[in-house]
């Protein structure tokens, strides 16, 4: 059993969350190349950490010692979304995975596939249509916005436009207070970011409340019919399924996708794309290889262990970094190029070497509703994206 590389320096004055925030890939580059290896250690959020950057130390971390590196229970996610599948640990959350698990598969899936064509349509019909630069991202986050409260909610912006106004902007408002300073203050003419959060999850609560109490159909109303632990347990996860997060990442993906495709030169790509549809499948695996939307996902060692031959001491953190693992060398040749011919070769069997959504036991547990409204989205109007002058921001 080896040291863990690098320092974990000391408390406060040792952190260094400033510079890995402020530029992750940065980061974990210039630590690989000086400890010349993929895991090493750092203080983040004044906690000795264990950066993860190799496949296979993810793939140990996050499914074969799932049940010694567990969710953190003192995370912010906890203060802000509750008690959810994501943020307990144990047998609650494998309890509330299999309550849930029956609503993003089988027949709620197969429900959910008109609905997110019918959002598609409406939001990217006029994308192309003023041969002016768009923005993009912007018109690809309201696409996800409208897909997640039309889905999760029953709120649709055909019948309830002011109401999805609302609730759009208080997602907003409580995704801000999980990226602020973990602080709630509250004083005349101020409140800190958390302290909005807070205001905004409250109302947003008392929104889903009477959504739960009203509504008998789509997946809200199937939702008040599910085992949960608890009379509040309904509304947490409502909270958490309509979080501004999803579309964020949805956009993301999207014009990661935007940007791979466009040109003139990928234009036999981009048709091979519309008439293949696995050729579709292994162009969005790439765009998620390449280009994830969140920065990974943080444990914390339960006991202590051993992660990639390092002794790991209970307590430690533990991160792993979506952009390293998916550029892998030891995994993925050439693993800053993009080359969707790539999933059909060496790493045909290697789908579920992607940690972008989580991997093992505890991977999102709805990321094959996000492959269809993602796979969906590209082939409505994959030829109009192409043939406009894109603004992205």
């Amino acid at each position: 059993m080896s040291k863990l590389p690098g320092n974990a320096g000391v408390s406060v004055l040792g952190d260094k969350s400033l510079e890995f925030y402020r530029d992750p890939v940065s980061f974990y580059r210039r630590r690989v190349d000086k400890h010349r290896g993929r895991v090493f250690q750092c203080r983040l959020l004044n906690r000795p950490t264990v950066f993860v950057c190799s496949v296979p130390a993810m793939t140990e971390l996050l499914s074969e010692k799932s049940g010694i590196f567990v969710k953190d229970p003192t995370d912010l996610m906890t203060n802000v979304y509750g008690d959810t599948l994501v943020t307990t640990n144990g047998e609650e959350a494998s309890l509330l995975r299999l309550s849930l698990t029956s609503l993003f598969t089988g027949s709620g899936l197969e429900s959910s596939r008109d609905f997110i064509s019918s959002v598609c349509e409406h939001c990217l019909k006029d994308l192309s249509g003023s041969g002016q630069p768009e923005c993009v991202y912007s018109v690809f986050k309201q696409l996800g916005t409208e897909m997640v409260l039309g889905l999760f909610l029953n709120v649709r912006q055909e019948q309830h436009p002011e109401l999805l106004w609302e609730i759009t902007q208080l997602c907003t408002e409580h995704w801000h207070g999980l990226i602020s300073a973990p602080v709630s203050v509250k004083v005349p003419m101020w409140s800190s970011g958390l302290s909005i959060a807070l205001e905004a999850r409250d109302k947003l609560m008392g929104i889903i409340k009477d959504k739960l109490e009203s509504e008998t159909e789509g997946f809200v109303g199937s939702l008040r019919t599910l085992p949960l632990p608890d009379s509040g347990s309904a509304a947490q996860h409502l909270l958490l399924f309509i979080s501004a997060l999803i579309p964020k990442a949805l956009a993301s993906l999207l014009t990661s996708f935007t940007l791979a495709l466009s040109g003139k030169e990928k234009e036999e790509t981009r048709q091979q794309a519309l008439m293949n549809s696995d050729f579709l499948d292994e162009v969005l695996l790439e765009v998620e290889r390449l280009w994830p939307p969140f920065i990974g996902g943080r444990r914390l060692a339960d006991q202590d262990a051993t992660l990639a031959g390092f002794h790991v001491p209970k307590g430690y953190g533990a991160l792993y970094i979506s952009h390293a693992v998916h550029r892998d060398p030891d995994v993925f040749q050439l693993p800053d190029k993009f080359l969707p011919e790539r999933w059909r070769g060496r790493n045909a069997d290697h789908r579920n070497l992607l940690c972008t959504f989580g991997s093992g036991p505890r991977n999102c547990i709805g990321s094959k509703l996000t492959h269809v409204f993602l796979k969906r989205c590209s082939l409505s109007k994959i030829g109009f994206w192409m043939t406009t002058s894109f603004v992205l921001g």
